[in-house]
């Protein structure tokens, strides 16, 4: 089996290479929908309460009047892109905490069902907001999945992550988790193993807890992922990052949820039933992110927002998108980026491949597909590649290294919200706004 040691760099530097979006524009309008498509509509909402050590995505803190603005913002921004030509099928709300503000939550996504027949609704939120009064405003909402962040039972490594005031500890969260049986087509759990001082008894008293106890839908169980700005404040709280037990502990983990009668979706996602993954990018060939901090991928062009929260709020309100930088994939970064996202699935389906890229999907990457069934990574069923037991370990390095380059773009983004500002300058219109 190739060593974690090997994997780790080679993706870290295809990384880095394909997510270079270049200096920001000024230029850049909503993508340009394909008329015959129905996009997945991912909304981001970057406030938090509490910023835990490890996250990496797009957060900052919650004040409730910046909150409002934002929130006036996003649906702004979802009449321009409506106003665009984009037809919306599924939405996802992530964050941060999409709960801080219920209220506004709720009437931003019954906004967004007014103009667009949606067949789900999937949003984030953290165990502090389960109170009943925010639940009825997602049912209300029509909210058909709701994936909580616990992380952990264990009320040692909550209290590391900063979480166990804010949060409530491992039986609190239990308890509120319980109670919401039933209550959305899909509750899922989201996890995270391979803590510095994660031991092996704390990873098995996670898994009880959800398996016997909770009995969630869905559960996510990511690797602990690092980034070039949360490594030290990660290693003050934590501890340093080893992943040299992360692929002991996952086959712990896995064997675990499989005997428990869940089922493999993705590398990291197990489900009681089929239903919505986790992941969004793995079934969806193109989606439209809206809000600051927020990607997109339109017709082999990734795009990113803002990073800028008094930026985004200008050009919302000035009939604009927050998006202020892209790259434009070749055709051959287009076939690796939809082999990456769709064998995290544990299979890909070649005629839809070669469908999709005009019969060149195989020869095309030929050296890459011959060398993942050469490891055993992968094994050919007709007209389908599987991914093998190694071949998920294999994915799941791949996907943690991938949302970790992710990551290091996110604080370029953060580092060059001035530059941006200076060469996109805010509309007569709006500039009282900022």
């Amino acid at each position: 089996m190739i060593p974690e040691s090997l994997v780790s760099p080679f993706a870290r530097r295809a990384c880095q290479r394909h997510l270079h979006f270049g200096t920001p524009r000024g230029d850049i309008q909503v993508p340009a929908p394909n008329p015959d498509r129905r996009y997945m509509l991912y909304l981001h909402v970057p406030f938090c309460v509490a910023l835990c050590p490890f996250c990496s995505f797009h957060r900052v803190e919650f004040k409730e009047d910046r909150a409002r603005l934002y929130f006036d913002a996003l649906r702004e921004e979802i009449k321009t892109a409506t106003s665009a030509g984009f037809r919306f099928h599924e939405l996802y709300v992530g964050g941060g905490t999409p709960t801080v503000l219920p209220g506004e939550l709720e009437q931003t996504i019954l906004m967004v069902r007014e103009l667009h027949p949606l067949r789900s609704v999937s949003v984030e939120t953290h165990p502090a907001d389960l109170d009943d009064s925010c639940v009825a405003r997602l049912t209300s909402a029509g909210v058909t999945r709701l994936s909580i962040g616990v992380q952990s039972f264990d009320d040692r490594l909550l209290g590391e992550m900063g979480r166990l005031d804010k949060y409530g500890n491992g039986a609190q969260i239990r308890e509120r988790l319980q109670g919401l049986a039933g209550v959305f087509d899909t509750l899922n759990v989201d996890m995270i193993f391979n803590f510095p001082d994660q031991s092996e008894a704390s990873l098995l008293k996670d898994l009880d807890v959800l398996v016997d106890d909770v009995r969630p839908d869905q559960v996510s169980w990511y690797p602990l992922m690092t980034a070039t700005t949360t490594r030290r404040a990660m290693e003050e709280n934590l501890g340093a990052v080893s992943h040299k037990r992360e692929g002991k502990l996952y086959r712990m983990l896995t064997r675990r949820l499989l005997a428990a009668g869940y089922q493999r979706s993705s590398a990291w996602n197990f489900d009681r039933r089929s239903g919505v993954l986790d992941e969004y990018i793995i079934d969806q060939d193109e989606y439209l992110g809206l809000g600051s901090g927020a990607f997109s991928y339109v017709r082999g062009v990734l795009y990113a927002s803002t990073f800028s929260i008094n930026h985004y709020i200008e050009r919302a309100r000035g009939g604009r998108t927050g998006i202020v930088r892209k790259r434009t994939l070749n055709l051959r970064d287009q076939m690796l980026y939809y082999l990456l996202t769709r064998l995290f699935s544990g299979s890909i389906d070649l005629d839809a491949a070669e469908e999709r890229f005009a019969g060149r999907f195989y020869r095309t990457l030929f050296p890459e597909l011959t060398g993942l069934r050469l490891i055993g990574a992968v094994t050919k069923d007709r007209r389908q590649l599987r991914l093998s037991e190694r071949g998920f370990y294999l994915w799941l390095v791949l996907m943690r290294e991938f949302f970790s380059g992710v990551n290091n773009f996110r604080e370029e983004m953060r580092l060059n919200i001035p530059a941006e500002r200076t060469v996109i300058a805010p509309t007569p219109a709006t500039r009282k706004g900022g």
